[in-house]
């Protein structure tokens, strides 16, 4: 347990805005003492009890329900009181002010769950996946931030750090004491061990990638030359009209945004300027623009019209423009050829024939979307949520493990601390090593009240 704050802290804990129930949350040694001089009386742990809410001139501020968590077993560890009023941004304000006139100050966003990690409560996987439970975008993301919070993710790694810690005992323990007639590395089968443990921690990357990917989705741009159909695509995917479409080309300049969730992935969609050589400065902006968006985009879609040479035309979209890594290829209008949807992969690359304005192979198209950011249907029922610094940690701690493996008959002593490497990179995950100002930009991205 780290040390306790002496701070009580408060803070409306219910979304802003007006609702049928808003809740005032207090922790800390005070809370106690400022349900007296709320509520005027402390009522049993864990029981409501309806009460008015006064303040100091004893005048009703609002009436609702009083609870009461004894530490440790509250969710920071401390003692806190929770009102449970009308959700009247007025009452709830007012309430708030009785609480910091007797003795608490504001909470900043995320103490509460702070207060949680550092005594205990939750470890820090568990404390980020609070956060990423209130900002899940689907049902299949909200199942598995649920399975961090549970401590799913955590066990995992707490089981990986054991046994990364056994082992190097025993190498330390070959280290300390040469004079014994025992080759650990052998008989106790150290490289099968450390390979074994690769494997492990493989299974957990690919579930804690697929937690990301729920978690963050992945950016799409949609690249193409004028009046190749990428508005009617965008439009068409998202299920409504943001973007303009008319016959004229060079209507999109700004880059146009919508958002879509697949299979509980969500995809950030981006139409973009067509890509051709222009003499309006203002089109030569957003095509410029449009390759911006290229750069760092996750993926790009490729659009082009099915009445053209497909080759071609991507080819020239490849030189006009930095592609990310993953590319899909779009051949659309096949409506005016009187060609059929189709789904073909070649050379690593899947082109989609569709028709934008039919709605043909649009199916394939969303297939091909989830299939480029490595997800399979179903695959959220094995993921629990995770956040680019655990795929980091994981793949830092991999690569002390292949180093350990790779001097298992070359050096003992080398062998020892990359196991210790390994077990503070896993650590990282958990809270078990990390940094203060790491801990302080994660609780500051939470919402003020949890």
């Amino acid at each position: 347990m780290r040390p306790r704050s002496a701070d009580t802290i408060a803070a409306i804990a219910t979304a802003p805005g007006r609702g049928g129930v808003g809740v005032v949350r207090v922790s800390g040694d005070l809370a106690e003492s400022i349900c007296l001089g709320v509520a005027g009386a402390v009522p049993s742990p864990r029981r409501a009890s309806f009460r008015s809410f006064g303040d100091a001139e004893g005048r009703t501020i609002d009436a609702g329900l009083v609870l009461f968590f004894p530490p440790p077993g509250s969710y920071t560890g401390e003692p806190v009181v929770e009102f449970q009023g009308h959700g009247s941004p007025q009452a709830l304000a007012a309430l708030l002010d009785r609480c910091i006139e007797l003795g608490a100050r504001i909470a900043r966003p995320g103490e509460f769950t702070e207060r949680a990690f550092l005594n205990d409560r939750l470890d820090l996987a568990q404390a980020e996946a609070v956060a990423d439970l209130i900002d899940a975008e689907s049902r299949t993301a909200a199942r598995a931030a649920i399975r961090s919070l549970s401590g799913e993710f955590s066990n995992a790694i707490r089981d990986l750090v054991a046994e990364l810690e056994s082992l190097r005992i025993m190498v330390e323990a070959a280290i300390d004491f040469p004079e014994e007639d025992i080759d650990v590395m052998a008989d106790y089968q150290i490289g099968a061990r450390v390979q074994d443990l690769m494997e492990r921690l493989d299974g957990i990357f690919t579930r804690a990638r697929l937690g990301q990917r729920l978690r963050e989705g992945a950016t799409v741009v949609l690249l193409g030359e004028p009046n190749v159909g990428k508005s009617s695509l965008l439009n068409r995917l998202a299920g409504e009209d943001l973007a303009i479409v008319t016959d004229v080309p060079g209507t999109t300049r700004d880059p146009i945004r919508g958002h879509i969730t697949l299979d509980g992935v969500p995809f950030h969609l981006v139409d973009t300027a067509g890509l051709r050589d222009s003499a309006d400065p203002v089109e030569r902006e957003g095509i410029a623009r449009s390759r911006a968006q290229a750069s760092k985009a996750d993926l790009a879609v490729l659009v082009l019209d099915a009445r053209e040479n497909a080759d071609a035309g991507f080819a020239r979209l490849a030189a006009n423009a930095s592609l990310p890594e993953r590319c899909i290829a779009v051949r659309n209008k096949i409506d005016l050829i009187g060609e059929s949807a189709s789904s073909v992969e070649r050379a690593g690359v899947t082109t989609v024939s569709v028709s934008a304005q039919t709605g043909e192979g649009l199916s394939l198209l969303r297939e091909a979307l989830l299939k480029a950011v490595d997800w399979e249907a179903g695959g959220g029922e094995g993921a629990f949520t995770a956040r680019s610094r655990h795929l980091e940690a994981l793949r830092r701690c991999r690569e002390h493990l292949q180093s350990a493996l790779s001097l298992i008959d070359v050096q003992t002593d080398l062998v020892a601390e990359e196991l210790r490497y390994a077990m503070d990179a896993a650590g990282e995950i958990t809270g078990r090593k990390t940094a203060d100002d790491l801990l302080g930009a994660i609780f500051a991205s939470f919402c003020i009240g949890k």
